[in-house]
């Protein structure tokens, strides 16, 4: 897909129709994207997921929490049907259960709660000291460098840049191993504003909820010095906790960490931050990870 195209196209996929014949207005159609991959991009199917959920609370509530449930593998042709279940309604918060099918069959699951903020206590970890995003090398010049091609951009609606190696940089050099990887990361153009505040905060925290999926498990790769050309992984679990506003098209640092994998699996803990500095997110994801003989670590 041509690069400027990928935010649109994304974007019209978050703005969700009613599923046809539904007229309550928790019943929503979606679509995966025109590029077709199988199965589908997580990140993909829990943002829409959160879109929907949005869709039905009451206005001043912005979400704070996204428990995301990968169940089988998704289809690249086949619409999602999404259902929202309210199961809590409150002066203060609302709490969505989204349950994702396609063609009949449940694929994924979304508990989301959503809070009117209120004054309270207020504390947060310090952002650790890293590079600023312009001075690092894109994503696609990164991989130009390690294999000698020209890479053309890929199409993707965000933009990722690196702060430490990459998972075949570690490969090709085990004294390159860690259990932290920091990435930072933005939407690929500029986001709409809207005359619904509520609207566009949901915008930007699906848009977090999709790109932050796809550093994730890259972590544990970096700790193990494999790379994707050897390991093959899907998302089972994903949680997001949303603390702050922010916006999805700035710069934010996605600050990961690997404290175990075992029997196939892998645990990322992760943090993210504005590049001014302030928490708005925390991250947290278990895949399943499956790597061929003959490469790896058992650190």
């Amino acid at each position: 897909m041509d690069q400027e195209r990928a935010l649109p196209d994304l974007l019209g996929h978050l703005d969700l129709d009613p599923a046809p014949g539904s007229a309550d207005g928790e019943h929503f159609a979606g679509h995966p994207p025109l590029e077709q991959s199988a199965p589908v991009y997580g990140g993909h199917v829990a943002a829409q997921a959160l879109a929907a959920a949005g869709r039905t609370v009451s206005a001043g509530l912005s979400a704070h929490s996204a428990h995301c449930f990968f169940l089988r593998p998704t289809l690249p042709t086949a619409p999602f049907d999404y259902r929202v279940e309210r199961v809590r309604d409150s002066a203060a918060f609302a709490t969505r259960r989204v349950y994702a099918t396609q063609r009949g069959r449940e694929v994924f699951a979304l508990t989301a709660s959503f809070h009117r903020p209120e004054p309270g206590l207020d504390h947060q970890d310090p952002m650790p000291p890293v590079p600023a995003p312009e001075g690092l090398a894109t994503y696609e010049e990164r991989l130009t460098k390690a294999f000698g091609e020209v890479t053309q951009p890929l199409g993707k609606p965000y933009e990722l840049r690196f702060v430490g190696p990459l998972s075949f940089d570690v490969e090709s050099d085990p004294s390159l191993a860690s259990s932290r990887n920091q990435v930072w990361v933005r939407a690929y153009g500029e986001l709409p504003s809207g005359a619904d505040p509520d609207r566009e905060r949901l915008l930007h925290d699906c848009l977090l909820v999709y790109v932050c999926d796809v550093t994730m498990l890259e972590t544990v790769l970096l700790r193990h010095g494999v790379s994707w050309f050897h390991a093959s992984g899907r998302s089972l679990d994903y949680t997001v906790w949303i603390h702050r506003p922010f916006r999805a098209d700035d710069w934010l640092l996605c600050d990961l960490d690997t404290p175990v994998a075992t029997a196939g699996r892998g645990l990322v803990l992760g943090r993210v931050f504005t590049r001014e500095g302030v928490l708005v997110a925390t991250l947290a994801q278990e895949g399943l990870l499956r790597v061929s003989g003959g490469h790896g670590t058992l650190a």
